[in-house]
């Protein structure tokens, strides 16, 4: 019995300084970076009807919004709301370009972009393009969206993110603000970046 006693309790020590080593000598895990995976490559079509891709807006800062034009609330407000804050930074406001992002281009072609678009800011820029290219930009910005409320072929709502994202001119996530945001707050927001 004193033999199996002494054989268990040297096992266990074997077992606790195996163990210990490997927390001792386990790598260090990499340390975050800090930055956001919000952004990156999108070809897109604008309301012009021109090809466009996230490095035409290189240099420039970024208020970007994924909506439709047949929302019936969130999207109207949102761009409302976009409209206001640069407004209220005047000058500075011409540093930012507003992008809004269709999430349904089977409806929202250039042309109707285009027309929706002018009872909002002069300065915003409207991008469709084909379901594969507009999944593809949502997906770099971490969108979601999905078709809903089918009672016909032209009657459906859009599911979506409702947050306008602030992203500098070298590309990279700045900040974001959520459907609630006033226009107040958010030119506060921007201007916080624009001055830095």
């Amino acid at each position: 019995m004193n033999i199996r006693f002494k054989l268990l309790a040297a096992v266990l020590a074997v077992a606790a300084v195996a163990g210990l080593a490997l927390v001792v000598m386990r790598p260090e895990p990499p340390a975050p970076k800090g930055e956001a995976a919000i952004g990156g490559p999108f070809t897109l079509v604008n309301h012009l009807g021109e090809t466009v891709t996230d490095a035409d807006f290189h240099g420039r800062f970024l208020l970007l919004f994924f909506g439709y034009t047949y929302c019936p609330d969130v999207c109207p407000t949102t761009l409302t709301t976009i409209t206001d804050a640069l407004d209220q930074l005047g000058a500075d406001g011409d540093k930012v370009t507003p992008v809004f992002i269709s999430v349904d281009p089977e409806r929202d072609t250039p042309e109707y972009l285009r027309e929706y678009l002018a009872y909002f800011h002069p300065r915003l820029v409207g991008l469709t393009g084909t379901p594969a290219q507009v999944a593809a930009a949502a997906a770099a910005y971490r969108v979601y969206y999905a078709k809903a409320g089918q009672g016909g072929e032209e009657d459906y709502i859009m599911d979506h993110t409702s947050v306008v994202y602030l992203m500098g001119p070298d590309g990279k996530y700045l900040a974001h603000f959520a459907h609630e945001t006033t226009p107040e707050d958010m030119a506060s927001g921007i201007r916080r970046h624009l001055e830095r």
